[in-house]
C-alpha cells in the first residue's frame, strides 16, 4: 500500500494519505494575535485547504482532536467550529485543555478524513 506525504520537512508532514484515509498534522493559526474564535476560524480555513489538496473535504471528516489553552474560551472555539462543520456530518471529537508549543497559540486542531 502506498503512503503519500505532503507539505513535508525534515521533522514532519502536514498531510499523510494511506489506504483511503487522510491524516492532518495539528494546525495552528498564522495570526496568533487573534482571539480564540479568530484563531479557530483561521485553522479551519487552513484545514479546508489541506483537505482539498489531499482530494477530500470536511464532509468526509472522521475524527478531530482539539487542544485549547483555556477552557474559559471554549465557547469561542465551539462557535467557529459549529459554523464550519458540515450539518449532520460532525466527526467524532475530543477537546482538552493543554499548554501549546507557543504561548500565543490558543488552539490547535488535528483531523482525520476519508477520501471520497
Amino acid at each position: 500500500m502506498t503512503i503519500t506525504y505532503q507539505g513535508s520537512n525534515q521533522r514532519m508532514s502536514q498531510v499523510t494519505v494511506h489506504n483511503g484515509t487522510v491524516y492532518l498534522a495539528g494546525q495552528v493559526a498564522a495570526d496568533a494575535s487573534a482571539d480564540m474564535r479568530g484563531q479557530t476560524e483561521q485553522i479551519l480555513a487552513g484545514i479546508d485547504a489541506l483537505l482539498a489538496q489531499a482530494g477530500t473535504a470536511k464532509d468526509h471528516l472522521l475524527s478531530a482532536t482539539i487542544w485549547v489553552t483555556d477552557l474559559a474560551e471554549f465557547d469561542q472555539m465551539n462557535a467557529a467550529w459549529d459554523a464550519w462543520v458540515t450539518p449532520g456530518r460532525p466527526p467524532v471529537r475530543a477537546c482538552v485543555e493543554a499548554k501549546l508549543a507557543k504561548p500565543e497559540w490558543k488552539v490547535e486542531i488535528m483531523v482525520v478524513a476519508a477520501l471520497p
